[in-house]
């Protein structure tokens, strides 16, 4: 299928017959006198004896002075202009040129509303918009609009779902590294530089450990969030709100297998540039330590250029999964599928997406860790010079508004642009706009006259 929506041919016109050469005239107004105009000769006899008002189909004539001219013509279209005035096809009786009128005027087919005009066959008419997003392919800007408008339009639901997970998820951190997590004989040990070699690496290991459970229960919520947001956006590409707790029981029974794929697609990555590097550790544990650095770069960056291409491949999946109620496997097929052939279009929108929301992220969170450092015991010379010591339970509550605030924000952007994205995809690629509108309630959409083939 093609990329872009098309349109058919538009049907022949009123007259199938060829104009006559020349464009014969009918005969002209009846002067004043009651003489007719000059001898002219009789219509074609494949013309009908019911011709339009003889006004309106004249040419230019000179006239006497006393003479009063033709009424002018109704209105644009094909029966109030004919293409045998001096100015060839564009003119309309009475006037030379093609101003306006015939078939090359504004009102005739080459015109305003004719086939290359805004109002004739040769533009499309405007997509049906149910919801946030016209159901036709769409642009980077209306992709990140949709994703804007459906927080606005619909910030109840999405809010507090992004509220709520950003709530629990950040309690359940700030819990954790207030009694469980203890961070400060890591960082001590660390930034010791006669620290010894146990010291060191049981200092890395609790460090990693610390950072794993956070990210943990940061992707748990995450995964929820997603999952929510998108029953919300799907609902609100129809026009069809959706309550929390609609979007819950939708989501819930896929929470499971959105948890595996969420899991393995990282792994999936890890593992590919854990291979990359693998011939580089093996040839410096060998003996040959600049060479074996040497070659576990290349060999990094390679599978670093691999890893990006398969998770932007996959990135997809997430929607797939919980829209079309596919397994993992599946849903990574269908997102292989969906991303093909335009793999560099999806990794942009991906990736301005990302930037955007971390960017946003960045303007509330920084704000709120200088006023945590400031009310913390350390002050904020000591936050900036990472030297903060035991993290106070000020630092880690003030610090964890920020993380929620931003994540109430970044949350909608981040799954409502894979959603649209998905949705823009399957459009391009299966016209899914067809399905969507009959979900919709849209009528006669894809059967008007206008000829339009959604999708395609």
């Amino acid at each position: 299928m093609k990329d872009t929506p098309g349109w058919a041919s538009p049907g022949s016109a009123p007259s199938d017959g060829p104009e006559p050469a020349g464009s014969g005239t009918a005969q002209p107004p009846e002067q004043p006198g009651g003489q007719s105009g000059a001898n002219q000769p009789e219509p074609p006899s494949k013309w009908s004896k019911e011709q339009p008002p003889p006004g309106q189909w004249s040419t230019p004539a000179p006239q006497d002075p006393g003479q009063t001219p033709p009424p002018p013509p109704p209105g644009p279209g094909w029966g109030g202009h004919h293409p045998g005035g001096p100015g060839g096809h564009g003119g309309h009786a009475g006037q030379g040129g093609g101003s306006h009128g015939g078939w090359g005027g504004p009102g005739g087919w080459g015109g305003a509303g004719g086939w290359g005009g805004p109002g004739g066959w040769g533009g499309p008419p405007p997509a049906a918009k149910p919801g946030v997003i016209p159901l036709r392919p769409l642009g980077v800007g209306e992709i990140l609009d949709g994703a804007v408008s459906t927080m606005r339009t619909y910030w109840r639901t999405v809010l507090g779902i992004s509220l709520t997970v950003a709530v629990v998820t950040e309690i359940a951190v700030i819990l954790l590294q207030g009694f469980v997590l203890d961070d400060t004989a890591g960082s001590e040990a660390l930034n010791d530089p006669n620290a010894t070699l146990d010291e060191l690496t049981q200092a890395l290991g609790v460090t990693m450990l610390s950072s794993a459970v956070v990210f943990l229960i940061s992707l748990l919520g995450t995964i929820v969030a997603t999952a929510l947001l998108t029953s919300v956006t799907s609902r609100a590409v129809l026009g069809k709100p959706v309550t929390t707790a609609e979007a819950w029981r939708e989501a819930r029974p896929r929470l499971p297998r959105l948890l595996g794929l969420t899991l393995l697609l990282p792994l999936i990555a890890g593992l590919i540039v854990f291979v990359g590097i693998l011939p580089g550790l093996l040839v410096a544990i060998g003996g040959e330590e600049e060479a074996g650095a040497g070659l576990a770069v290349l060999g990094g960056l390679g599978a670093f250029v691999v890893a990006v291409w398969l998770m932007v491949r996959f990135s997809l999946a997430s929607p797939a999964l919980m829209l079309e109620k596919q397994g993992i496997g599946k849903a990574m097929s269908r997102s292989a599928k969906l991303v093909r052939g335009s793999w560099w279009r999806v990794f942009g929108i991906q990736l301005l997406a990302t930037i955007i929301a971390n960017i946003v992220a960045s303007i509330i969170v920084i704000p709120f860790a200088f006023l945590a450092a400031a009310l913390g015991g350390d002050g904020v010379s000591g936050f900036l010079d990472g030297s903060t010591g035991e993290l106070g339970w000020t630092f880690l509550i003030v610090s964890g508004i920020g993380s929620v605030i931003g994540s109430m924000l970044t949350f909608p952007i981040t799954a409502g642009v894979t959603v649209l994205l998905y949705v823009d995809q399957r459009i391009r690629r299966e016209a899914l706009d067809m399905d969507l509108a009959r979900a919709a309630g849209v009528q006669d959409y894809g059967t008007d006259t206008s000829g339009h083939t959604p999708g395609s």
